[in-house]
C-alpha cells in the first residue's frame, strides 16, 4: 500500500469531524476518510466553497462558520447528534508580522484566537468524542527558526506542542496529537505567495531531501495513520520533507 492508496475499511463505521474541510489539507483528509470507509462532518468558513466540497465528499452534514468564533464552536459541538470518533482541525494560518510593521492589536488577536480555538475544540468536544478517539490539530515547523517577521508564528509554533501534550493528559482516554507541517502546496500557500509560488516550488524540489514538494495528500495520509494508531497521544509529528535539515 502506497501513501496514495488509503486502506479501505480502515475507518469503517467511524465518524470524523474535519474543521477546515473545504480546501487544502482538510479537504484531502475528508477525501481519505471517505475512501477508508468513514463518514465525515465537514466544517468550513466559506459557505460556497464548503458547498462545492460537499458535493464531492457527500458528508453526513456540513456547518459553515469561522472556528475562531468560540461561541459558534461551542454550539456546533453541543448540537452534534451522538458521538464522533475523531476531530481534525486544519483551521488557522501563519502570521508574518515584522516588528516595524506590527499592529499589536492584530498580533494579540491572531495569537489569542488560535490558542482559544485549539483549547475550545478540546473543551467543547469532550462530551462528543468517544474514549480512544482522537483530537488532531495541524500546526507548523516554520517558526522554529528565528527570522524577521516570525515572532507571532514562532510563539504559536512553540505553544501548540505544549498545549497538545497537556490536553492529552486532561482528555485521556481521548488521544490528542499535533501534526507540524512545513511548506505544503495548498491554496492557502498559493494565496500567501502569489506570483512567487512556482519559484518556491522549484526551490523545494531542488533542495529538499525528498526532491519533491509536500502536498496535502501527504499530510492527510499521516492524519489517517494517527487516527488509526491508538498508541499515539500527546505527540507532535513533523512532516516537511526534510526542510528543517537544511542550513537555510
Amino acid at each position: 500500500m502506497t501513501q496514495s492508496e488509503p486502506n479501505h475499511g480502515q475507518l469503517a463505521d467511524r465518524t470524523v469531524v474535519v474543521i477546515g474541510a473545504s480546501a487544502g489539507m482538510g479537504l484531502e483528509t475528508a477525501r481519505r476518510v471517505r475512501a477508508a470507509g468513514g463518514q465525515v462532518v465537514m466544517v468550513g468558513r466559506n459557505p460556497e466553497r464548503l458547498r462545492q466540497a460537499a458535493l464531492e465528499i457527500e458528508p453526513l452534514s456540513t456547518a459553515a462558520f469561522d472556528a475562531a468564533d468560540t461561541d459558534r464552536l461551542q454550539r456546533f459541538f453541543r448540537e452534534l447528534p451522538g458521538t464522533v470518533d475523531h476531530v481534525v482541525s486544519t483551521a488557522g494560518s501563519p502570521a508574518y508580522m515584522p516588528l516595524d510593521d506590527m499592529d499589536l492589536a492584530e498580533a494579540r488577536r491572531h495569537f489569542g484566537e488560535r490558542l482559544a480555538m485549539t483549547i475550545g475544540i478540546a473543551l467543547y468536544s469532550r462530551a462528543r468524542v468517544r474514549a480512544g478517539g482522537t483530537l488532531l490539530f495541524i500546526g507548523g515547523t516554520g517558526g522554529r527558526r528565528p527570522a524577521v517577521g516570525m515572532t507571532v508564528t514562532s510563539a504559536l509554533t512553540a505553544a501548540l506542542p505544549a498545549v497538545t501534550a497537556n490536553l492529552a493528559l486532561e482528555l485521556a482516554p481521548v488521544r490528542v496529537n499535533l501534526i507540524a507541517a512545513g511548506f505544503v502546496d495548498t491554496p492557502l500557500s498559493a494565496s500567501l505567495l502569489g506570483d512567487r509560488l512556482e519559484a518556491r516550488r522549484e526551490e523545494l524540489r531542488t533542495t529538499l531531501p525528498i526532491r519533491r514538494v509536500v502536498g496535502p495528500e501527504d499530510v492527510a495520509a499521516l492524519a489517517l495513520h494517527i487516527m488509526d494508531n491508538d498508541a499515539l497521544t500527546g505527540g507532535t509529528y513533523d512532516i516537511d520533507g526534510g526542510q528543517q535539515l537544511l542550513s537555510h
